[in-house]
């Protein structure tokens, strides 16, 4: 685990810390397919991000998530990037079929050691899928992951006994876990700007 100490420190940004731009894809505005979603706001703050992390010189990873069967399937418009990002200039772009941004194309943790980075900050999209399954990789691994959860968004979801659980209630339970079990220090979007820009 994280030292707690640290953990409960006000935010340090690195130098150097990579911000891991997750699935922000055209395909999740089907609500139709993903259902009903919570932080409208999100692409805003993903956006002021990664105008900061862009302004001050810090790498980008731009993921993008190759959903076959669904919205996000490759070679349809889903796929694409919202217009939010696509304007980014990526240091590494990554291709993944499964929900960790470590099990892509290329290889980031790879990427990432032969960089020397230590500190990882995810945005993007779901909340309690790929930026939750990214970030506690990320925090097994060792890295100093950074989570601002009001720059991110997810879908209401049914659980096994067909009880369907709110979007927010889902991003509440994924901070709560990652905050409480060390895998990543939640944050939010306004506080993350901060150090970005101090």
């Amino acid at each position: 685990m994280t030292n707690t100490s640290a953990f409960n420190a006000p935010l340090e940004l690195a130098a150097d810390a990579v911000l891991v731009v997750i699935d922000v894809q055209q395909g999740f505005e089907d609500y139709a397919f993903w259902g009903e979603r919570d932080n409208p706001e999100a692409e805003q703050r993903i956006g002021a991000v990664l105008d900061a992390w862009q302004a001050t010189g810090r790498p980008v990873v731009m993921v993008q998530h190759q959903g076959a069967g669904s919205p996000l399937a490759p070679g349809t418009p889903g796929y694409e990037l919202k217009p939010v990002v696509a304007g980014a200039k990526p240091d590494l772009t990554i291709t993944k079929t499964v929900n960790s941004a470590f099990y892509g194309t290329p290889d980031l943790h790879a990427w990432l050691q032969e960089r020397g980075a230590t500190q990882l900050v995810t945005i993007g999209i779901m909340t309690n899928v790929c930026n939750e399954t990214t970030a506690r990789m990320g925090g097994n691994l060792g890295y100093d992951v950074i989570f601002p959860i009001d720059a991110m968004h997810t879908f209401a979801m049914a659980g096994p006994d067909g009880v369907t659980i709110p979007a927010a209630d889902l991003a509440r339970a994924t901070a709560a876990s990652l905050h409480t079990m060390r895998f990543a220090k939640v944050v939010g979007t306004e506080e993350l700007l901060a150090a970005a820009l101090a």
